[in-house]
């Protein structure tokens, strides 16, 4: 029996029992289908993580109060708290010569109001540096003055959306707005620029670092900003800013200075486990799959000696019976395969249009193993009812009705 005449005569099999062969098809379709899309949306996240760093520059360096190199701070279990930054500490990193530019941060929250309009946003204080570091583009008037970060200045710059939900279309440049119990006067509004670090851009206010420890009575930072001068001296960078700390708080290294390089490839060790998880978790619908195939065939076996002993009797092999069975098993695994990976492809094509800010598209490797792994599984799973049907005796299996 040639290999055309194989495929022929599963295929005719299939088809005469279409309601059974549709179900198996679907089974294992549905496994492939759940392979892809959640790789897709596994690696999806990855590419957004990376991007959203990646989009800041690459001459990045962060630093955090309190130390993070272990599970966390001991001394917090004790009562005790981290050593505040300060705005001093950040003005002292300016010693530096790999440091280009310094963004001190103070966040909080607070009521924005014009008019009978208000809302609640995130209010950030930083200096005029904010706006390179961050690679934050203006779209009216002007960015926060290039003051003595020590100086407060009742003056501030709206995200789009807060612009527009408090003014429409009305001009914003020049019209004063209360946050909290003070006054400021806006001197311009961020072009649309979406989240970027955690931070939906559109939704925040910028004053002056002074203004916010005033307006939060506050003298604590949330976090600093460091530009290197170049890629070259990222590491110096961080150096340098571990070491004037330290000094500036009587020797000890009571912060956690990161890079952008360290978190992007932290991130990316993570999220690439969280997609082999996530496949790994979506695969054992495969195996399930797989089984169902079996038992399909063991009941088909069952429902069709009378036919397997005809052929025995016209001259059929055992090897022939059994790539008989590995036959059907590997079109229907095939076929479910196929099916799946379209299905797949349209679940993340509908994904993508909800969820635009995500790069939905599976790795080109959880598809080719979705693929193996759906006809390998239906192939081994029907090594059972294969050998089950080439042991059948012609004579018995003829005389049974």
């Amino acid at each position: 029996m040639t290999l055309p005449d194989t495929l022929s005569f599963a295929t005719a099999s299939l088809r005469g029992t279409r309601t059974r062969t549709l179900l198996m098809i679907l089974a294992m379709s549905i496994g492939v289908a759940a392979v892809v899309i959640l790789t897709a949306l596994g690696d999806g996240a990855r590419r957004y993580v990376i991007g959203q760093f990646s989009s800041l520059g690459a001459n990045l360096v962060i630093v955090l109060p309190g130390r993070s190199e272990t599970t966390g701070n001991p001394g917090m279990l004790l009562g005790e708290t981290p050593r505040d930054l300060t705005l001093d500490d950040a003005l002292a990193l300016k010693r530096s010569r790999a440091i280009h530019r310094i963004a001190p941060l103070t966040v909080g929250s607070g009521t924005i109001s014009s008019h009978s309009r208000n809302r609640e946003t995130l209010v950030m204080g930083s200096t005029a540096d904010i706006l390179h570091v961050r690679h934050m583009v203006m779209g009216q008037g002007r960015f926060l003055p290039d003051i003595d970060p020590r100086q407060a200045a009742p003056v501030v710059v709206l995200g789009r959306k807060i612009k527009d939900e408090l003014f429409g279309a009305q001009e914003a440049v020049g019209a004063w707005v209360r946050i909290g119990d003070r006054r400021f006067r806006v001197i311009g509004v961020l072009a649309k620029q979406g989240e970027s670090m955690g931070f939906n851009t559109d939704e925040l206010v910028h004053i002056p670092v002074a203004s916010a420890h005033q307006l939060f009575n506050t003298t604590s930072l949330f976090r600093i900003l460091i530009e290197a001068t170049s890629r070259d001296r990222v590491q110096q960078a961080k150096q340098d800013a571990l070491d004037i700390l330290s000094k500036r708080h009587d020797g000890e290294k009571d912060v956690t200075v990161v890079t952008q390089d360290a978190l992007l490839s932290t991130f990316d060790r993570i999220l690439r486990a969280l997609t082999l998880a996530l496949g790994g978790i979506a695969a054992i619908s495969l195996g399930v799959a797989g089984i169902l195939i079996m038992n399909v065939m063991l009941i088909a076996v069952a429902q069709r000696t009378q036919e397997i002993g005809l052929l025995k009797a016209v001259g059929a092999t055992q090897g022939q019976i059994r790539k008989l069975f590995f036959a059907e098993a590997a079109t229907l695994s095939a076929t479910g395969a196929v099916t799946g990976l379209l299905l797949g492809m349209l679940g993340c094509f509908a994904i993508g249009k909800a969820y635009p800010v995500l790069t939905v598209l599976p790795p080109w490797w959880a598809a080719l193993a979705a693929f193996g792994m759906a006809l390998g599984t239906g192939i081994l799973f029907s090594i059972l009812p294969a050998q089950r049907a080439a042991r059948l005796d012609p004579v018995g299996a003829l005389a049974r009705h």
